[in-house]
């Protein structure tokens, strides 16, 4: 009796043994297509085409992003040597919503074998029965956020001035310079052009961060030798209004400063108004190809553009934030209605509906007003804006729990898909409220 257990238990043994290897190769290949996920996740977020309307070949479609992540899975399984049947590559249980479909961030790898166990039985042959053996690894992507202490500051500094500063839609100016941005804005709504705001004041820090990314003096002024680090220059938009700027900002104190740069506008006197470099350097292109900032991008529909500009300027917020956040909350369906009862194309919840004055959750233009509205007095209180969107997903209570973006992995990719939405338009990056602001993916295997 004890031969035939001291027998049976090395048959079954090597039955665990071959878990053991299956465990392996499923935890490689899972751990394999998350790190291809991971690679791939920010291209979701670049738009399909350019300006020009030529595609773009950095972006990738959910599907496209699936298949890689699958296809990754499958070859790991291969080069680590799988004598298992790959059963699945699941992608889903956590996902976001794009355009284009879902795009998960979580996969699961499942492996299936039958392993052959000679049981004996006695003096007998014995016989030979057939033992199933299943390993599931999953892995999935993580998120962290970090930030500037404070997207706001109240004085300027690492610039040429270094006094107060006011705010409109969000970015930073002298305040005669906000003040007489108003008189313009103002003009602009009563000819139908609703301004919108993409840069003001740059600190020498920021415009390196800026030149960096594109260290072409043609596109990008060198540190240091930048127009905005005065606080007086603006850049706006969007492009359907630069006919119209031509024509009236003068008379409101703006100066077009450049010919080859339609949304570029300086107030009043500047110590700096021939800027050599650029002489030497910048150039308008012969084909047109290059289209500047100031509109929002083409994924907002026209009806809403209006709307989000109003509110950007009402409540000191950035438009591409909101376009950003309604994007995410409901595609801007103005019925949307999800499962936990958000409501809207803001998608409130009833509750917090009533607290902000929002009678109809489901009329845009109160429900995108009550949006800035609260967006704004969450960056005032939290001073972040991946905290702020994360109080908005998730409330406040949590992220002052953890302190922070709170670990549940809905809110994390909430935050993480606006902000990368932004960045992927490429119109924020010398925002000084998203400067310092990064999106570190990471990849996590949970068994």
């Amino acid at each position: 009796m004890v031969f035939v257990g001291v027998a049976v238990f090395a048959q079954f043994g090597g039955a665990f043994v071959a878990k053991g290897r299956d465990q392996r190769v499923a935890d490689l290949a899972a751990t394999a297509a998350a790190k291809q996920m991971r690679k791939d996740y920010p291209r979701l977020f670049l738009p399909p085409t350019f300006a020009n309307g030529l595609p773009n070949p950095l972006h990738l479609s959910a599907s496209r992003y699936r298949d890689r992540a699958k296809a990754t899975a499958l070859r790991s399984a291969r080069a680590n040597g799988a004598r298992s049947r790959i059963q699945s590559v699941q992608l889903g249980s956590e996902s976001i919503q794009l355009i284009s479909g879902s795009a998960p961030t979580i996969v699961t790898v499942k492996t299936e074998r039958r392993h052959a166990v000679q049981v004996p039985a006695g003096d007998a042959a014995g016989s030979r029965k057939s033992v199933r053996v299943t390993a599931t690894a999953t892995a999935g992507l993580r998120f962290s956020f970090d930030a500037l202490p404070d997207p706001n500051p109240r004085n300027a500094s690492g610039g040429g001035y270094d006094g107060p500063l006011a705010y409109r839609q969000g970015k930073p100016m002298r305040p005669d310079v906000a003040a007489a941005f108003d008189h313009l804005a103002a003009a602009a709504r009563s000819a139908g052009h609703f301004l919108a705001i993409t840069s003001g004041f740059r600190s020498d820090a920021e415009q390196s961060r800026l030149f960096a990314q594109n260290p072409n003096p043609k596109w990008v002024a060198p540190p240091g030798t930048s127009l905005h680090r005065y606080g007086t220059e603006l850049d706006l938009g969007p492009p359907s209004a630069y006919a119209w700027l031509a024509g009236r900002a003068r008379s409101f104190g703006f100066i077009k400063r450049y010919a080859w740069e339609p949304w570029h506008y300086g107030y009043g006197a500047n110590p700096r108004d021939v800027p050599a470099q650029y002489e030497k350097g910048s150039y308008e292109p012969k084909d047109g190809s290059f289209v500047g900032p100031g509109g929002l991008p083409a994924w907002v529909p026209a009806r809403y553009r209006p709307l989000i500009a109003a509110a950007a300027q009402k409540h000191n917020v950035q438009p591409l934030l909101l376009a950003a956040q309604l994007k995410t909350e409901s595609n801007f369906n103005p019925r949307a209605v999800s499962s936990a009862g958000a409501q809207g194309i803001a998608q409130f919840i009833p509750g917090t509906a009533r607290a902000l004055g929002l009678r109809n959750p489901f009329d845009p233009v109160e429900a995108i007003d009550a949006q800035g509205k609260l967006m704004s007095s969450l960056i005032r209180r939290f001073k972040s804006i991946p905290k702020a969107l994360a109080a908005y997903n998730a409330g406040p209570g949590a992220v002052i729990q953890h302190s922070g973006v709170p670990p549940y992995g809905e809110t994390q990719a909430y935050v993480a898909k606006i902000l990368l939405l932004m960045k992927g338009v490429g119109i924020e990056l010398d925002d000084l409220a998203f400067a310092g602001i990064g999106v570190d993916v990471r990849v996590a295997l949970v068994r």
